[in-house]
């Protein structure tokens, strides 16, 4: 007899639980009955809404498994999204713990905040953190996504590096560095038809959960490049065209 599928609100409580251990996703190290993608953002939507009741505020969504340097790692496909949540925003300088993180990671990539009728107000290069631990005998989109697409959160940049959209166009470049080493470069955008795509593809996919984007949201628009593992003293650097916008230290 196959393992029984757990009940999500249970689950989203065990999920909550390990985040606060630095310990995310146990249940995918285990044998169980298969999670659906459905089942994966309902539980994404529950463990979200126990840190809404604990006064952590959703900012806004990150998209992610998108750009062919992060397919290439997973071994998987996208699009998928995740929650922002506030207590995890970082201002560009900010000095990160790595043990703070489970296994952190980061993606240098472009993100947009959404202006006051849902078009795409300004842009901005961030660097989005991750805890980079996958469980399950092969990685999947399931546990992904249950794991709220592996986000812990984005060091932000100042608000005078942030730009309207069409100020980004004859950008060519962007560049990741750690401890002044490039170790990605490439074009800004992980859709083809950049930013544009990105969030039609995110509204559409929030109107199937009754979910909306809502003025002053902010939208990780996914990594053209990689995600790069981090250790202690390491400096991170993203820039476009050479000109840096935002940066923090590992500790």
């Amino acid at each position: 007899m196959p393992p029984l599928l757990p009940d999500i609100r249970a689950l989203a409580v065990r999920q909550r639980r390990d985040y606060q251990l630095g310990t995310p996703g146990t249940y995918f190290g285990e044998e169980h009955g298969l999670l659906h993608l459905s089942d994966a953002y309902r539980l994404q939507r529950e463990v979200a809404r126990l840190r809404q009741q604990a006064g952590d505020g959703i900012v806004g969504y990150k998209v992610g498994c998108i750009g062919s340097g992060v397919v290439e790692q997973f071994g998987m496909a996208g699009p998928i999204r995740g929650y922002l949540h506030a207590s995890e925003m970082q201002p560009s300088g900010a000095t990160l713990r790595h043990d703070a993180y489970a296994s952190l990671a980061i993606e240098g990539e472009m993100a947009v905040t959404i202006g006051p009728d849902n078009e795409i107000a300004n842009a901005f290069p961030v660097i989005e953190l991750h805890h980079f631990v996958f469980r399950g005998a092969r990685k999947t989109l399931v546990e992904l996504v249950a794991n709220n697409g592996l986000n812990a959160g984005a060091v932000v940049p100042t608000l005078d590096r942030v730009a309207p959209l069409d100020q980004w166009t004859a950008s060519r470049a962007l560049t990741v560095t750690i401890n002044g080493v490039t170790i990605a470069s490439g074009g800004l955008w992980s859709m083809p038809g950049g930013a544009d795509e990105v969030i039609a593809w995110l509204a559409a996919h929030l109107k199937q959960s009754g979910e909306r984007l809502a003025p002053g949201d902010l939208v990780l628009t996914g990594t053209p490049l990689g995600l790069h593992p981090v250790r202690p003293r390491d400096k991170l650097v993203v820039s476009v065209d050479g000109v840096a916008f935002v940066d923090c230290e590992i500790v």
